[in-house]
Parts: C-alpha cells; structure tokens; sequence
C-alpha cells in the first residue's frame, strides 16, 4: 500500500510537470525567445521562493499555482504626498517619490498618505526564465516584476498582477522593462495598479512583444477622477522594438500607450474599449504603425500634437507602402463610436527592414479573438 502511494505521488508529479508549458511562440520582434527553455518547472510554494527563483542566475520554467501575496510583506511608510487632480474621493493622490510633489506640484494640497512599501519596487527577474500561471491559479499581489540590468530571454505568461497600491501614483508599476532585450509578456492580465501597468524606461528594452494582454484599468482612484486608470502603457526607450498584438486595453483615460524615446512601435490587432480621454499619445522618438485595431468608444485616438511619427494605415491604398518593409499590405482600422485617425507617416518604415514582423487580421475578427483570448485563465 505504501509502495502504491509513492507510485501514485510520482505519476502526479510528472503529470504535473509535463502538463505546464508555453502556449504559442511569440510574434514579432522579441519571435525566438526561448525563456526557461527545458528547465524542469519549480512550483514556488511562498513569496520568498518566489524571489529566490525569480532572481537566480539558473535557467528556469516558473509555475505559479497559487496567489502570492506580497502586500504587507515590508510593512507601511506614512509619508506627506500631495493631491495635483483633486481631493475627491476618485481622485488618486500622489507619493512624494523623488521629490515630485515638491518639483512639480508645489501648489497642489499637500495629504498624508500610507501605502504598502512592498508596492514601490518589483521582484527582479533575471534573465533564462519562464513564468507560467497554472489555469487562473497564478497571481500576484502587492507587488510587479522588473526584468532590468541586461536581462534578457524572458517569457512571462498566463498570470495576474494586482492591487499595487492603486489609490496612490508612483506607489509602484506592474511590470518594469529597463536595459533588457527579447522579452515576451503574454496573456497577463494586469489591474489596480498605482502608476504603470507596462512601462519600459529610458534605456534600451530592445526586442520586446507584447501580446494577447488585459490591461484593466477600471479602478475607484485615477487621475482624471473618473474611475478611468490614466497609467496604462508607457514606452520610452533608447533603442526599442516592440510588438503590440492581441491587448485588449479596457477602461482607461490616457497613455495607452504614450510612445517616445526612440521607440519603433507595431500595434496590431488590439482592441482598445472604452476609454474616457486619449489611448496613444506620441512624443518625439516615437515611431507608431498602427493596423487592423479596433477603437471602440474612444474619445480620442491620439492625442494632439503627434510630435513623433505616425501611420495609421487609412486606406487600401495607401497600404500598400506596407509592402516594401512588411512585405505585405497593412490592414485598416476599425472605428466604433470614436475618433477616427488619418496620418500617413512612412519615412519610418525603413526601420522595420529585416526584423521579425507580426502578421495582421482583418479588423473585423478582432473583437470576437481578443476577448476570447487576452488576459490570464483562459488556457
């Protein structure tokens, strides 16, 4: 009997780990990543394992298979912050980080806060590594990820990160790229997040494909005071490539994404709903193909003025200047109840010259594909 429940004990376990694996391949500029590769997966049990494999110099196959829960894991800081979009309720109030209060909102109330400091900093991943979410199994809570320092060859897929303090602007990011390259964020969905859902800073991130994410950026505190996350997406890197395909970005006022540095942006197939102010905002180094998306009760497509460069892909034939860099004509936009957009910027395209490219649908398939498959649970 006990020789039959060790034998039992082991057919589960290597059930357990050949069943946990990446779905797809990533599309785009970061297509190759190979993350943990082989690795045989570890399934962290507490947040200090968690840590431990995330920053370790191993290649490794991650399987989260529970929530994680960081947020009081360091404690509080009570601090003086200050209120630059106003006292009420819905208003998110900011942390005093670096100073920012002092040198940029000098007039604006002033307000104690209390946040959780877990929030503040990422876990750091390190390069060599797979994170898989289990089923709707994988969250994290409290606290994001930073995939910095030359990290590169990272495959995050299928999990859930929220509740960074979300009340209070810089109280922390979801998720961090800064001086990585071949990066593959996939099927994450990512909610109640204080600043940034996806930011890549000023260094360089590279090769970077975002796909098939959920960025919800419906909340009870933003900086419009409207329940609209304002931080959605911000790309401001020194030499970055990314891919955005398959996102649904729901319910948020602006930065979604806010585009620069010197940054080549393909964004294709993505469904942005509901938002109450601007999705792209485009500032000098900011390089944005945008085709076969759907806009759907946007205000505004992009914000005013286009300081960066910008293709909108408006018309059958001026697609066809896809075709020399893409190697195929782009697809058009779709338009519901939103803005419609007409820039026919193509100086850029040259820049797309023997990299890895993501195809496109028709616009029309892309509502019904995207809510079926963006954000974590659904494989």
């Amino acid at each position: 009997m006990k020789s039959f429940a060790i034998f039992t004990a082991v057919l589960v376990y290597a059930s357990q780990a050949t069943a946990i694996s990446v779905t797809g391949a990533a599309e785009g500029f970061a297509k190759g990543v190979t993350g943990g590769g082989s690795a045989t997966p570890v399934y962290p049990s507490t947040t200090a394992e968690l840590v431990s494999y995330l920053g370790d110099s191993s290649p490794r196959v991650i399987v989260l298979q529970k929530t994680f829960d960081f947020t009081s894991t360091e404690g509080t800081t009570t601090t003086t912050g200050c209120a630059p979009w106003g006292t009420g309720s819905a208003c998110q109030l900011a942390i005093n980080k670096d100073n920012w209060c002092t040198n940029y909102e000098p007039d604006a109330p002033t307000s104690t806060i209390t946040y959780n400091t877990a929030g503040m900093l990422g876990i750091t991943v390190a390069s060599d590594k797979t994170i898989l979410g289990s089923g709707s199994l994988g969250i994290i809570k409290g606290k994001g990820l930073r995939i910095v320092s030359g990290a590169s060859n990272i495959i995050i897929q299928n999990i859930m990160i929220t509740n960074i303090n979300p009340k209070y602007v810089w109280g922390g990011d979801a998720i961090t790229i800064n001086n990585a390259d071949m990066v593959w964020i996939d099927r994450v969905t990512t909610s109640l997040i204080g600043r940034q859902h996806i930011v890549l800073g000023t260094s360089a991130s590279n090769r970077v494909t975002l796909s098939n994410n959920y960025i919800n950026g419906v909340t009870s505190w933003s900086a419009t005071c409207d329940g609209y996350h304002y931080w959605g997406i911000y790309l401001d890197g020194s030499n970055d490539m990314v891919t955005m395909k398959g996102n649904y970005i729901y319910h948020t006022s602006g930065r979604s994404p806010k585009v620069q540095g010197n940054t080549l942006l393909h964004a294709v197939n993505n469904y942005w709903y509901d938002n109450s102010g601007h999705a792209f905002e485009i500032g000098a180094g900011g390089y944005v193909l945008a085709e076969g998306n759907v806009f759907q009760n946007v205000d505004l497509v992009y914000e005013s003025p286009v300081s960066g460069s910008l293709f909108t892909a408006p018309s059958t034939s001026a697609n066809t200047a896809c075709s020399t860099y893409l190697g195929r004509v782009c697809q058009v936009n779709g338009f519901g109840s939103s803005t419609t957009i007409t820039q026919t910027d193509t100086a850029f395209f040259s820049n797309f010259a023997g990299k890895n490219i993501a195809s496109a649908a028709a616009y029309g398939t892309v509502v019904a594909s995207v809510t079926a498959t963006a954000g974590y649970g659904k494989i």
